[in-house]
């Protein structure tokens, strides 16, 4: 628990501008906060408790705005911007690395039993607002655009945005060198879609005025 602590407040210092300095990070972070807690009651989750783990995950969501079910299980490096409504469900399982920001929700799709919500690679940034829903795999180096609803397995390497979510970037070869946390900076696909549409329109206006031009 002491190594994940330790990666976690690195997280925060590698991907957050606005930190001056640990105590900081301690005292302030809601979204460290919840992870620390979790990482306690996922500890007693996996011992076979069950209230004790739901009350503490509990007590922090009115501390934090973040819901963290206890059997969720989450890897190193984990990182929470801001954070308030965030939604973590109980089978979720989480790499390394993975970058969230606020009101995701990582969560089901019914009353299944079993794997019922994602799994998260390492590497992957989830934009605010996004809901990815179902027992589904997001792959490894994914960036997930903000508002985004993802219902599909994503694979590695790959930007995905809309609703539902659509891949529009991928390749076999690991596209972030670096965690990429600009998740304003997304190709908007129903856009160049309208572009289009409207070069096409102002054609087909230009070549029925010439045909009108030429009836006179």
């Amino acid at each position: 628990m002491l190594k994940n602590f330790k990666s976690d407040i690195r997280a925060v210092y590698d991907r957050d501008p606005a930190v001056n300095n640990i105590l900081e990070v301690i005292l302030c972070y809601s979204g460290l906060h919840a992870i620390v807690f979790h990482r306690f009651s996922h500890y007693l989750y996996k011992m076979g408790l069950r209230t004790l783990p739901r009350l503490i995950s509990q007590i922090i969501r009115l501390f934090t705005g973040i819901e963290i079910h206890p059997g969720a299980e989450i890897g190193n490096g984990f990182f929470i911007d801001h954070g308030m409504g965030v939604v973590i469900g109980e089978t979720t399982l989480i790499g390394d690395n993975v970058t969230l920001y606020q009101g995701v929700t990582l969560g089901g799709t019914g009353k299944e039993k079993g794997k019922r919500h994602p799994t998260i690679g390492d590497n992957v940034m989830i934009g605010a607002g996004a809901r990815i829903l179902g027992s589904i795999e997001i792959g490894d180096n994914v960036k997930v655009g903000a508002g985004s609803v993802v219902l599909n397995p994503v694979p590695a390497n790959s930007t995905v945005v809309g609703v539902p979510g659509r891949i529009i970037a991928s390749t076999d070869r690991k596209i972030h060198p670096e965690l990429d946390l600009n998740h304003n900076q997304l190709p908007d696909p129903v856009g160049k879609t309208i572009s289009v549409m409207e070069e096409r329109i102002k054609e087909l206006e230009r070549k029925f005025n010439e045909h009108e031009l030429k009836k006179n």
